[in-house]
């Protein structure tokens, strides 16, 4: 066997880095804009909501504590501001995935939480 008909070491290595660059490399995904706008506008419109109905609820249930004891405006003033704390609350655990199902894990843990996970493999 001459020296030409020897494969060359550095070009097989070469092709084989390309493709595993290749098959490294993001993929543009396509038609995946209109699902997370809709999941973005969704959870808008949760959060929204949420806020919404929890102080309109505690303001509703102040103006019947006022009109049943004669406390005027005392109870609805006092339950409106409980609102906008739920509310905010309400807001924050959506933000935050607090109020997910049982089980659920965010995908970006704590340190602490990898440890857990490392120690329970």
């Amino acid at each position: 066997m001459s020296d030409s008909d020897k494969p060359d070491p550095l070009a097989r290595l070469g092709r084989e880095l390309d493709r595993a660059q290749a098959a490294r490399a993001p993929r543009p995904k396509v038609g995946g804009g209109a699902g997370n706008l809709q999941h973005g506008m969704g959870l808008g419109f949760r959060i929204g909501l949420e806020f919404v109905v929890a102080i309109v609820v505690a303001t509703g249930l102040g103006w019947a504590i006022d009109q049943w004891f004669g406390t005027r405006p005392w109870a609805t003033i006092v339950l409106f501001f409980l609102g906008v704390g739920a509310g905010m609350v309400n807001v924050y655990r959506a933000v935050t995935g607090l109020g997910m199902a049982i089980g659920y894990r965010s995908s970006i843990a704590s340190p602490a939480a990898k440890d857990e996970l490392a120690d329970e493999a």
